[in-house]
């Protein structure tokens, strides 16, 4: 009797569960209707049933897909001048206060159709898809007007209806200040506002984030984001503490966000009400390096207070142009000391949490979504380990099995 659609067989399981990996050696799993249906032994597996499709895992690691909590994949043009001018002694906020920085992109964005936005994002996002990513989250925040902000969010939907990847929409359009609305930033807040409802009723948004920090958007102004967020049903999330403490990591929790991003200047004040409200922070170790940062978030911290902690590249033109996770989970054990099974709990378990998708995603547990990656490691700890090496052998997407180096060349 073939009740499953596809059974792996001859793998080993990290479930991702009782907060370890939950390691099951020589097991299987199967799927049906897109869900887990079942996971044990293999010896199990032979007495329980059969399936339309059977294969071997060849004694890889299989774990959860890997989730990409927190990108700005999808955008036109770079900064790699940028880049050069940092190590010539300009910092960030030079660049961006001269209207460099995000807004150097955001002229190129707006300038770009939607196909040329789509055809330059798609290298980017296969990159991680060939590394066992099978969800990914995707901020506007580029555009900064309304038909921009729109077209950014309909070219995130097609990445997700195009490849195998599970997209998850955030409005970001309190990123910057853009030059109409210069000396004017209550003014581009009320528009950002304004902007919430149209992008809601069209079904293009799943969240919305905001940049509270000096150069960006004061607590004040945030407020007024996040309360229209509220008002249409969105969660929120808050690029929050990166340069300084604005007390972003409070006003997030009191609006039970669903994550806080960057964190490197958080307070005592800020972990107790993340604590508090369940909020995830999601750390970006891209970043850090890449701006050549010396404040490591308080990692230590986050830990002893229990603040779930995710781990993402923040694949973005200006501070963070990485397009692997497994990096990222690397750089976060070796610049913030997180253990292997953090780094990985962070695109699993925790990413999903960060995205609000805890109920149907990041561990292997029955009726969970059936997204896997298959690694040719010894133990799960390698996928930290190794620099600039990818072990990933296929991914399963939605219950279909996919060969995860046929998205290296897209």
């Amino acid at each position: 009797m073939q009740q499953w659609d596809l059974l792996i067989t001859n793998v080993h399981l990290a479930r991702m569960t009782g907060g370890g990996y939950g390691e099951l050696r020589d097991g299987a799993i199967a799927v049906r209707d897109g869900r887990i249906a079942w996971l044990g032994s293999a010896a199990e597996a032979a007495a329980v049933g059969g399936a339309r499709e059977v294969r071997d895992g060849a004694g890889c690691w299989l774990t959860p897909g890997l989730i990409d909590c927190h990108t700005h994949i999808v955008h036109a043009g770079n900064r790699s001048d940028e880049f050069e001018a940092r190590l010539n002694g300009a910092t960030y906020e030079d660049i961006a206060r001269a209207g460099g920085g995000i807004m150097s992109t955001v002229r190129a964005t707006r300038a770009a159709s939607e196909d040329e936005l789509l055809a330059a994002s798609l290298p980017r996002i296969a990159s991680l898809l060939a590394e066992g990513v099978t969800t990914l989250e995707i901020k506007s925040g580029y555009g900064l007007d309304a038909a921009s902000e729109a077209k950014m969010l309909r070219v995130a939907r097609r990445v997700g209806q195009e490849l195998p990847v599970r997209v998850v929409t955030t409005f970001l359009g309190a990123h910057a200040l853009p030059p109409e609305y210069a000396g004017n930033p209550d003014g581009y807040v009320e528009a950002v506002c304004a902007m919430i409802p149209a992008l809601a009723e069209q079904g293009l948004v799943d969240a919305v984030d905001a940049f509270c920090e000096r150069i960006a958007f004061s607590n004040v102004q945030t407020e007024r984001v996040f309360e229209a967020a509220r008002a249409h049903g969105l969660p929120v999330k808050l690029h929050a503490e990166q340069l300084s403490d604005q007390q972003g990591a409070q006003l997030v929790a009191r609006f039970n966000g669903l994550s806080a991003d960057h964190l490197e200047h958080l307070s005592e004040a800020g972990i107790a009400a993340m604590a508090a409200s369940g909020t995830v922070a999601v750390l970006l170790p891209g970043a850090y390096y890449f701006l050549r940062d010396t404040t490591p978030p308080p990692v230590a911290a986050l830990r002893a207070a229990g603040v779930p902690m995710a781990v993402a590249t923040d694949n973005n033109p200006g501070t963070s142009p990485m397009t692997s996770l497994l990096l990222a989970m690397n750089m976060a054990c070796t610049l913030w000391r997180l253990t292997p099974y953090e780094a990985l709990a962070g695109c699993t378990v925790h990413g999903a949490r960060a995205l609000g998708l805890q109920a149907e995603l990041g561990t292997l547990e029955v009726g969970k979504r059936a997204d896997f990656a298959l690694w040719r490691i010894a133990r799960p700890a390698d996928l930290s380990y190794a620099i600039g090496f990818n072990p990933c052998a296929s991914v399963v997407h939605d219950g279909v099995w996919r060969a995860s180096h046929i998205w290296a060349n897209a």
